[in-house]
């Protein structure tokens, strides 16, 4: 639990530090004067004074903030009145004074930096799983840039007790490789293989997803088993998977862009579908229970710290980091108040139309969409509970 938190929180205030460095760097760039760059949240621990701007390391460790000086309600800082209290003599270095185009710039930047983190992380990645790895799929997916081949496989989602599944020490979730021998991939195949050698011994491959152990044992399918139990003690489910290959060297030369690329246009294509169901069925719930929250990445976490093979465990945390990554960046571009998106947003009506957005109307629309974000998470993060109690969590 401790290693898990531990890493949870690493991964977590890299990819906010990275995204507020971005910000730190342009705002430096410009001149704009930076009050303070804190790594965690207040109350502060420790700082320090360099130059013009505090450093500081605060007790909440959980990402980082910058502080923009003259930064309004539209930049994230906190406004008491309508009105900016700034010196005069510093006013060209505040950030509200800045031309529109700056501004953009600085809210940009940090959205850029956690897309260039991404691109590093699967270029890393995917040099260490020799430019190959594996995706489920939930649709009829085409992905571009890559040699792709789709597979089929049965996995085994549940074990009863007592059955001869459990006494062979096969744990739910697990791939059936083969039996006998023989690669298995059609969960109809699988049972007609079974149901023939009943009463005989027979040796089955397994891996566990959870962990990527294999498994092996010879295992004697029931002639009278229990009603609904099947011979093996096993259910199944066929589970469609993509192998991505970036083969050629123009492949490889660009993977690193084209791979988190193909994964958000893929997650975008699966919110769809989550979205269209949801709407069909006139429930949240699809939408809710296809996506993680703190809760749900935590888990991950600890189910990838769990694989014994040190480089798939490797392989996974710098997966999930850079799925995290790009994620942040996309969801962060999004034009909805209290993200850079929704700040961005009004930058542009600003240089459309050439007047400011009335910051009262700004500040309440910023506030309204930080209250539908964290009910947002609220939700979510009740589905990872129910998720985590029940075991779904995998990598």
């Amino acid at each position: 639990m401790i290693l898990t938190i531990l890493v949870f929180l690493i991964i977590l205030s890299i990819l906010v530090l990275i995204h507020e460095l971005g910000h730190f760097l342009v705002a430096k760039k410009l001149g704009i004067k930076v009050e303070e760059f804190g790594f965690g949240f207040p109350p502060r621990a420790f700082s320090f004074k360099k130059g013009e701007t505090i450093y500081s390391i605060n007790f909440l460790p959980i990402g980082g903030f910058v502080k923009l000086y003259g930064e309004d309600e539209a930049g994230g800082g906190q406004v008491k009145s309508s009105k900016l209290k700034v010196k005069s003599y510093d006013k060209d270095r505040a950030f509200f004074s800045r031309p529109a185009w700056q501004r953009a710039y600085v809210i940009v930047a940090g959205v850029v930096m956690n897309t260039l983190l991404a691109i590093a992380i699967f270029y890393a990645f995917l040099f260490i799983s020799g430019f190959k790895t594996e995706l489920l799929l939930i649709s009829d997916h085409k992905f571009f840039g890559v040699n792709q081949e789709n597979i089929s496989e049965v996995v085994i989602n549940a074990v009863a007790k007592g059955s001869p599944a459990e006494k062979a020490g096969i744990k739910a979730p697990a791939k059936a490789v083969s039996v006998n021998g023989r690669a298995i991939n059609d969960v109809k195949d699988f049972i007609n293989i079974v149901n023939a050698k009943k009463g005989e011994s027979i040796e089955i491959t397994w891996k566990e997803l959870k962990t990527k152990k294999m498994g092996r044992a010879a295992i004697v399918p029931r002639t009278l088993p229990p009603k609904n139990e099947g011979a093996l003690g096993v259910s199944l489910f066929s589970l469609e998977s993509a192998v991505l290959n970036y083969q050629t060297p123009s492949q490889k030369i660009f993977s690193g862009i084209v791979h988190p690329a193909n994964l958000l246009v893929y997650n975008f294509e699966a919110i769809g579908t989550l979205v269209k169901i949801s709407i069909e069925q006139k429930t949240i719930e699809p939408v809710t229970s296809g996506v993680a929250g703190p809760v749900g990445i935590a888990s991950i976490t600890s189910t990838i710290l769990q694989i014994q093979n040190l480089k798939d465990r490797i392989l996974q945390l710098l997966n999930l980091t850079g799925i995290l990554s790009i994620s942040l960046a996309f969801f962060n571009i999004l034009p909805i108040p209290a993200l850079d998106g929704g700040r961005l947003f009004f930058v542009v009506i600003e240089a459309v139309t050439g007047r400011k957005v009335d910051q009262k109307f700004e500040a309440t629309a910023h506030k309204v969409g930080l209250a539908f974000l964290l009910g947002l998470v609220i939700i979510i993060t009740f589905q990872d509970l129910q998720k985590l109690f029940s075991g779904f969590f995998s990598p």
